[in-house]
């Protein structure tokens, strides 16, 4: 197997990556590669600040360089970027996903490039509408798909029933789950509320969620994401991505309320000492690093669009989800499930 990564893309780019490449090498199959895509000479020397390594083939026989000279930055504008850059580590890479010289394409960079890219270059699977993109969540117990995250701000109701058909058809070969169950993002329960997409899309799914292979358990608040009981959320781009945001918002606020209130005074200090392995334990589940990247489904090839701001630890999550990804072979489910319509 190999992974395709970009080296250049996102704010850590490219220290972190390298090390949680680095992190990831010692915990790979044998016959996996981890690919770095990115400016040679500037990689090898970073390796050789980071890890002491004259270059990349002293620091592992499971990472190689695949040079690039261009990168795409935050601000550049998505399709001008994809059109113009052509030796860009993202475009290298998705050229080298499509001509089969890799298996799966990781990167943090720009996410509008990353859309166009993997849209334009990689193509998507034959009878799929929209793409989109299915970050895991935490939820009591085990994690939940959402889907989308923010690849299609405005959606028709097919979009969603092919949303939640894309990640049935993920969940059950990826994650084992027999009968995923997919409830439909809304502001109520009942099928009467939401606006004219998600009504209709409600409508559509119970009466036909049987013929599109999907278990469909209704409707659900944004507070009952979290119950353990769901194992998708489907929705709008536009919605889904507020969610996100909001909900790694209120990570950041737990966790800072939780540390201030621990370290107030000697006493509070001393008394969390017995209760540190619990909270370590909660902390580790709330943490978004521990699920890796979102996934981009609905195109011919394994994708993954890492945070932004990924640190060495994401990478490293990132990286053994990428792995997992490819081995459950979702994709070519995926495109059989679909082409064959």
């Amino acid at each position: 197997m190999k992974i395709l990564l970009d080296a250049m893309g996102g704010d850590n780019a490219p220290d972190e990556v390298l090390k949680g490449a680095y992190r990831a090498s010692k915990e790979i199959a044998n016959d996996t590669e981890i690919i770095l895509i990115g400016n040679e000479e500037i990689l090898n020397s970073r390796i050789k600040e980071l890890f002491g390594k004259a270059n990349v083939s002293e620091l592992s026989n499971k990472i190689s360089i695949k040079h690039a000279s261009e990168q795409i930055d935050m601000e550049d504008i998505p399709t001008q970027a994809i059109k113009h850059k052509k030796d860009s580590s993202m475009v290298v890479g998705f050229n080298m996903l499509k001509n089969e010289e890799g298996d799966v394409f990781i990167s943090a960079g720009n996410s509008g490039a990353l859309l166009t890219g993997a849209t334009l270059l990689v193509g998507r699977i034959k009878g799929i509408d929209r793409p989109a993109i299915a970050p895991m969540l935490p939820a009591y117990k085990k994690s939940f798909m959402l889907m989308d995250a923010g690849a299609n701000t405005n959606c028709k109701p097919i979009n969603l029933i092919q949303f939640a058909q894309m990640s049935t058809i993920y969940l059950r070969n990826t994650l084992g789950i027999a009968n995923p169950k997919i409830g439909l993002l809304n502001i109520g329960t009942e099928e009467t509320k939401g606006n004219d997409l998600v009504k209709e899309t409600y409508n559509l799914l119970k009466e036909h969620s049987e013929e599109y292979g999907i278990n469909f358990i209704g409707n659900v608040e944004g507070r009952d994401c979290f119950s353990g009981e769901i194992d998708c959320v489907i929705t709008d781009g536009f919605t889904g991505n507020i969610f996100l945001k909001t909900l790694e918002g209120m990570g950041k606020l737990v966790k800072r309320n939780l540390t201030e209130s621990l370290k107030r005074n000697i006493f509070t200090t001393i008394g969390a000492i017995p209760c540190m392995p619990a909270i370590k334990k909660f902390a580790k589940t709330m943490d978004y690093k521990e699920y890796g990247g979102a996934l981009f489904l609905g195109v011919k090839k394994p994708v993954v669009k890492a945070h932004g701001s990924s640190d060495e630890y994401l990478f490293y999550f990132t990286i053994k989800q990428a792995e997992k990804f490819v081995k459950s072979d979702a994709v070519n489910k995926m495109r059989e499930e679909f082409e064959k319509k």
